[in-house]
């Protein structure tokens, strides 16, 4: 289905066989773009520079294909249009956490839920914070090799077990001296893993606890854990049995059930086989280890509220999942197959973002009345509600919420710059959102930074979702540092994020050394290095100027640091992030966009500024952090 030329008719000089309303026609340019426009595709777009970009044919092409094989139908959510999530209930501040970085004296070389509700308990009581937002807890691969990713997950809607802390599974208490010991041994190298800046080895994590949890799983539970576990598998219904079902075949057919045999690719199929097979015990094991998941996050979520956390635990929702994983396998037909989604060039990714991640089919899912999302919507808050579901128990936050109305699709094999943009019901998806929020008392934080069209933050402040800024991001009209008053008070603020260098990093201009070194620029360095240092230098004045740094020095990384958190604290913001990474010292981003094996994504333990771990333990003595904590609370 490629263009072709046609130099014998006039006006026609591209021409491409799309199948539209039902019949195989033969179309020029100019009706093709037509036909885009009409289905809700972006046949141009606005840049980061502010040039207009017109969408190449092709890429429009393979987008109206797709679109028009799923039948339009008249779907709509089935939500109260008037559906409002909750405001939080007075002004906080947080910490943004990497878990799997944030590690302790207990931890098996990878920060866990014990991890999290100690971290909470510790930040709420001596600090005074409001919330912790961690990043996706989503499953990965049932064996490893492990992908690192938190946003590339086998599924959005199970936790990884790597979260798990063995020793606090209550069957663990019933082993045997040989049974313990067994574990002990299995513990120790990962236990002393946590206590060097090495990268996190995921791989040796999931075998380890893996182990663990096969002998654990041969306890007998006592009557009141069976029943437990009796009305989590009657909750959790279909889904967890699509999950376990998913898991069981992926450890013998591999992680992609693309290509698996042609029978087990459709799920009722492949479920059935299993129930009557020799898999049905693995499983059940995949299904017992996800209730385990869930009465440890449960947990955390409690210590964060018993200590006095305004909210408690956010979690975050990863903008996709892996096309050849369990929420692909279990809901296909809601995609968009030979599509990945992803974002065009910026300033900070100038080759624009792949994310591998397969795309909603827009009329298939508002077919469904958005079942599939509130579906998603509903379990993930219910992670994070504690015992009374009061409002304000827990948190969520949607990554790039801007894809509840329109994602960036990338047809196979081209690169990011040549995607398009394809358009949703932003109303349906955002009543489904706000709907769910309701229900759970739970706040929503937007993740809107990137190229976000002026009326979606109308659309999600009058739905009660919060949105984010960043403040290297926050200009005003002569592109100075944006004023504090200036600032949307329906947010959440923060200086960085898990995509961008920490502070430390823009000041001693590393960040663009880095970026350089990973051949990520498409400018040279000469203006890369000119345009950052304007950057930081107005953002020193902008500072000096509200008295958080003294005039006539260049301040040191933590009092750069500190004064910017200061500066988020003036302004009208609801909820202020701290990136604890950033307030510990790191000198290096937790992921570099643009990149895969060529940086250590998502494997940086958390380490200070010369390199060295700092652990859950060391927190209490740590200055910088504590800087930043006062910093926020002036």
């Amino acid at each position: 289905m490629t263009a072709r030329k046609s130099p014998g008719k006039p006006g026609f000089t591209k021409l491409a066989h799309l199948r539209l309303s039902g019949k195989l026609r033969l179309v020029n340019d100019g009706e093709l773009r037509r036909r885009a426009a009409e289905l809700g595709v972006s046949v141009s777009y606005w840049d980061w520079q502010g040039h207009e970009v017109t969408v190449p044919d092709e890429t429009l092409q393979a987008i109206v294909t797709a679109l028009e094989e799923v039948p339009h139908a008249l779907g709509h959510a089935a939500t109260p249009l008037q559906a409002v999530a909750p405001a939080p209930s007075e002004r906080s501040w947080g910490f943004t956490v990497q878990l799997y970085s944030l590690r302790s004296g207990g931890s098996w070389g990878h920060g866990d839920l014990r991890d999290l509700a100690d971290f909470a308990t510790w930040s709420a009581r001596d600090l005074g914070a409001g919330f912790v937002l961690i990043n996706p807890l989503h499953a990965a691969e049932p064996l490893p090799p492990i992908s690192p990713s938190p946003y590339l997950p086998m599924s959005r809607r199970w936790v990884s077990p790597l979260y798990l802390r063995i020793e606090e599974i209550p069957e663990y208490q019933e082993l045997n001296d040989e049974e313990r010991t067994r574990l002990t041994v299995l513990a120790a190298p990962l236990l002393a893993a946590s206590r060097t800046p090495a990268l996190i080895d995921r791989d040796a994590v999931a075998a380890a606890k893996r182990e663990a949890l096969e002998v654990l799983r041969k306890v007998p539970l006592a009557d009141e854990r069976q029943a437990s576990l009796a009305a989590f598998r009657l909750r959790q219904g279909q889904a967890l049995e699509d999950w376990a079902a998913w898991c069981a075949l992926a450890e013998v057919h591999g992680p992609d059930f693309r290509t698996w045999p042609a029978r087990l690719r459709d799920p009722r199929t492949a479920e059935a086989e299993v129930r009557g097979g020799d898999l049905a015990a693995l499983a059940e094991f995949h299904a017992w280890v996800q209730w385990l998941v869930a009465e440890q996050f449960a947990t955390a979520q409690a210590a964060a509220r018993d200590a006095g956390m305004a909210i408690g635990i956010v979690a975050d929702l990863a903008i996709g999942a892996h096309p050849g994983g369990a929420d692909a396998w279990a809901g296909q037909e809601f995609l968009a197959s030979g599509f990945s989604v992803g974002a065009p060039p910026d300033a900070f990714n100038q080759r624009g973002q792949d994310w591998a991640l397969p795309p909603y089919h827009p009329r298939a899912l508002a077919a469904a009345g958005y079942r599939p999302l509130a579906d998603l919507f509903e379990s993930t808050l219910g992670r994070v509600l504690v015992a009374d579901g009061a409002a304000g128990s827990g948190g969520l936050r949607i990554d790039h919420v801007m894809g509840l109305s329109r994602l960036w699709w990338i047809p196979a094999g081209r690169p990011p710059a040549e995607g398009a943009y394809v358009y949703y019901d932003a109303q349906g998806m955002l009543g489904t959102l706000a709907s769910a929020a309701t229900a759970a008392g739970a706040v929503v934080i937007g993740e809107d930074l990137g190229t976000v069209e002026p009326w979606l933050r109308e659309a999600l402040a009058a739905r009660g979702i919060l949105g984010t800024q960043l403040l290297w991001f926050e200009r005003g009209w002569s592109n100075e540092p944006l004023a504090p008053q200036w600032w949307r008070p329906n947010s959440l603020v923060t200086v960085s994020t898990h995509d961008l260098p920490p502070a430390a990093a823009f000041l001693s201009g590393s960040q663009v050394t880095d970026r350089l070194a990973l051949g990520l620029l498409t400018r040279s360095e000469a203006e890369e290095r000119a345009e950052a240092s304007q950057m930081v230098d107005g953002w020193i004045g902008a500072l000096v100027e509200q008295g958080l740094l003294p005039p006539g020095q260049r301040p040191d990384a933590d009092a750069f640091t500190a004064a910017l958190y200061g500066y988020l604290a003036r302004t009208p913001a609801a909820l202020i992030g701290v990136n604890l990474a950033e307030a510990a010292g790191e000198t290096r981003s937790q992921n570099m966009p643009g990149t895969s094996t060529e940086y250590p994504n998502w494997m940086l333990p958390l380490c200070g500024p010369s390199g060295e771990p700092v652990l859950l333990e060391d927190m209490p003595a740590s200055a910088r952090i504590r800087a930043v904590a006062r910093a926020v609370n002036a």
